[in-house]
C-alpha cells in the first residue's frame, strides 16, 4: 500500500487492492502553491504536490490532499486532468505515524483519456523500441501494453489491472489505429502507481504538460 510518514510518501506492498474510489469532492479553481513538491525516490519520475480541496460547493471547508503528477510543477488545479490521483495528507499525530493506504488512493478520472492518447501516440509513431521489438517478436497478433510495474513472464498475460492496451500487429508492425483501451486497467495497485516504458513515458509527459499550459490560460 501507500503510506505517508512524516510527510514522505513510500510504498507497503498489499495482496489484495481495494476497488478504485470516487472523489465526492469539488476542486477550488483557483489555488497557489510555493511549497515544493515531494519526489518519490523510488519513482524519480513522479511527484507528490500537497494542494487544497474544498468539501462543500461554496468552498467553505477545505482539506489539504496530495496530488501524484509526472510533472514538477504543481498542477493548474486541484482538479487538473494532469493528475493521476488524490492521497489524503497525512501528518504526525504525537509520537505515533497515521499511514495513508492505497485504500485511501482516489483515480482521477480526467488523466485515463490522457494516458491512452499518449500511449495511442507513442506506438503509432514507433516512439518506444520496447514496444516495436515486441511487435517484430510477434509478427501477428494482437500485443498487450503492460504497466512496467509489473511485467509478465515470457508468454504470460499479464494482470488485467497491469494491461493499460491492446493493439493488433501486423507483419510486425504495430497498428495503431486498432488501439483498444483495457477498462480494468488501475492507476494504482499493490506494485504502486502507473509505470510507462521509457518512450511511452515522455510521450506522455508531453501530453501532459501542453495540457496544464492550456489549463493556465
Amino acid at each position: 500500500m501507500l503510506a505517508m510518514r512524516s510527510g514522505i510518501v513510500r510504498l507497503i506492498r498489499s495482496t489484495r487492492p481495494p476497488p478504485p474510489k470516487q472523489l465526492r469532492i469539488t476542486p477550488l479553481r483557483r489555488w497557489s502553491s510555493s511549497q515544493a513538491p515531494t519526489a518519490d525516490p523510488s519513482r524519480p519520475d513522479l511527484f507528490y504536490h500537497l494542494l487544497p480541496f474544498s468539501r462543500e460547493p461554496d468552498h467553505s471547508q477545505s482539506i489539504p490532499i496530495y496530488a501524484l503528477s509526472f510533472l514538477p510543477a504543481p498542477p493548474p488545479s486541484p482538479g487538473s486532468a494532469t493528475i493521476l490521483g488524490w492521497l489524503p495528507a497525512i501528518t504526525e499525530a504525537g509520537t505515533e505515524d497515521v499511514d495513508a493506504g492505497l485504500n485511501d488512493f482516489v483515480e482521477n478520472p480526467r488523466f485515463r483519456p490522457l494516458l491512452h492518447e499518449a500511449v495511442q501516440q507513442a506506438l503509432g509513431e514507433g516512439a518506444d523500441d520496447i514496444w516495436t521489438n515486441s511487435a517484430i517478436q510477434i509478427q501477428q497478433g494482437w500485443m498487450h501494453i503492460h504497466d512496467h510495474r509489473n511485467v509478465p513472464a515470457l508468454g504470460r498475460i499479464g494482470d488485467p489491472d497491469d494491461i493499460i492496451a491492446s493493439v493488433l500487429v501486423q507483419d510486425s508492425k504495430i497498428l495503431p489505429d486498432t488501439y483498444q483501451a483495457m477498462p480494468s486497467y488501475r492507476f494504482c495497485t499493490a506494485d504502486g502507481p502507473t509505470q510507462l516504458t521509457e518512450g511511452l513515458a515522455k510521450k506522455l509527459k508531453s501530453v501532459l504538460e501542453t495540457v496544464a499550459s492550456r489549463e493556465s490560460q
